[in-house]
């Protein structure tokens, strides 16, 4: 049996999506959403990128701080103090550069 894989990214709907440039250079790899910057864009490049990778063995969810905080993410911000978006793979916090 094949265990899914949970990445969930969380941010602000209006934020961008990375500190890097959008453009022709970026190191994202994502097309579809370029050259927009923005967060609701990115995820939903992400989530079609993986999905032709990887079918449903990827599962990708968005979770929007706007109007409010869940309790774990705060745990999660107050002890790794992570940069937004934050993104996290079966509910652990990974590093956005070891990601690109």
């Amino acid at each position: 049996m094949t265990e899914n894989v949970i990445l969930e990214i969380v941010g602000y709907k209006n934020m961008e999506c990375s500190p890097f440039p959008c453009d022709s250079d970026r190191s994202c790899g994502l097309y579809d959403c370029a050259p927009t910057n923005a967060l609701l864009p990115a995820v939903d490049a992400l989530k079609k990128e993986l999905h032709a990778e990887f079918g449903d063995a990827v599962k990708v969810t968005l979770t929007l701080l706007d109007d409010g905080v869940p309790d774990y993410i705060k745990n999660i911000y107050e002890r790794d103090h992570p940069a937004l978006p934050m993104i996290l793979v079966q509910g652990v916090p990974i590093d956005r550069k070891s990601v690109v």
